[in-house]
């Protein structure tokens, strides 16, 4: 069996979360990482067996096979085209940029390079979401018209994160937009964008919103509807529903246990999962599972690199449409 050997650029939340599903499998071995924390990269790198080294040793070190980024993303564009360069496989979380044209130009270094990209729309993964996809693609629900997604996170993250963010559209909901496109399976052609800071006054001093909502229209007329909030005092809510012209596909929430109490005053379940982290799991494993079979030539990457520029496309649009109040025309990539 071939072991494919990993570097990690990043040892931070998500960065953790790869490294540890890396050193999990039989088939894959984290072989450095990196990190602007030692601390965090020590940790990690005991954790998994891997050594520490800088970002430049990793990209160049010849026995290593593959790439996952998962450092702030102001250094995204610039790691992939290093590691795509060095020939190496590269697994980026999103976005790839916050500048639309930034990502069109590491793309085409990455074309050129002719090594795979795969970008971290981890939600494409998720059991529930993929079964969802795979029962609309068998017309079970027939035609698509309207597609929703509500994605409601527990709490607001820091100011100071806000304001380096990108702005809740490109760097929240972008998952959504992904999520839509993948749905769809047609590109939106228009989109309508309302915004407010509802949660946390200091999100709006930033120039930011907490509470979203958006319209989007593909051009044979299906629609996507996405709303989004910074709170959600009941938990970490993401559901999902398509309904067709033969039905409705939903994917619920996901709770803490299966367990529900019927009493005279009515049923009572457990709280829904509160983490991304833990709601996400099994599609983090998922998604390192897909990535391994694109490093193995057995699948092309996808989510893709131009997966990752139309969901950036949308956010801009959606951002212009929140600040302008009129629809935005989103054009081909």
């Amino acid at each position: 069996m071939m072991i494919m050997r990993f570097g990690l650029l990043g040892a931070g939340r998500i960065g953790r979360i790869h490294g540890l599903n890396v050193a999990s499998r039989g088939d894959a071995r984290l072989v450095a990482v990196a990190d602007a924390s030692k601390e965090a990269a020590l940790s990690l790198a005991q954790a998994t067996g891997a050594d520490v080294a800088d970002a430049d040793a990793i990209i160049a070190d010849a026995k290593i096979d593959a790439i996952l980024i998962c450092t702030p993303t102001d250094t995204h564009a610039d790691l992939i085209e290093a590691a795509v360069s060095a020939g190496k496989a590269v697994f980026c979380e999103k976005p790839v940029d916050l500048d639309s044209d930034r990502i069109r130009r590491c793309l085409a270094t990455v074309e050129k390079a002719g090594k795979p990209l795969m970008i971290g729309f981890n939600r494409r993964f998720d059991p529930n979401f993929a079964a969802l996809e795979k029962r609309l693609r068998s017309g079970e629900a027939g035609e698509i018209e309207i597609v929703s997604i509500i994605s409601r996170d527990p709490a607001p993250p820091p100011v100071d994160y806000v304001k380096r963010s990108g702005g809740l559209f490109r760097d929240m909901m972008i998952h959504d937009f992904d999520m839509a496109r993948f749905l769809l399976a047609e590109e939106p052609v228009e989109v309508f964008a309302l915004g407010s800071a509802l949660v946390d006054k200091a999100i709006g001093e930033a120039g930011d919103v907490d509470t979203a909502a958006v319209l989007m229209k593909t051009a044979s007329g299906r629609i996507a509807q996405i709303s989004n909030s910074r709170r959600a005092s009941y938990g970490y809510d993401q559901r999902v529903e398509v309904h067709g012209a033969k039905g409705m596909l939903r994917a619920g929430n996901v709770h803490e246990t299966t367990v529900e109490i019927a009493t005279g005053q009515g049923f009572r379940a457990d709280p829904v999962q509160n983490f991304f982290l833990e709601r996400y799991s099994a599609a983090y494993r998922a998604e390192l599972a897909a990535f391994i079979d694109v490093c193995a030539g057995k699948a092309a990457p996808s989510p893709s690199g131009r997966d990752g520029l139309r969901a950036q496309m949308l956010a801009d649009a959606a951002t212009l449409s929140a600040h302008s109040g009129r629809p935005v025309a989103v054009e081909a990539s």
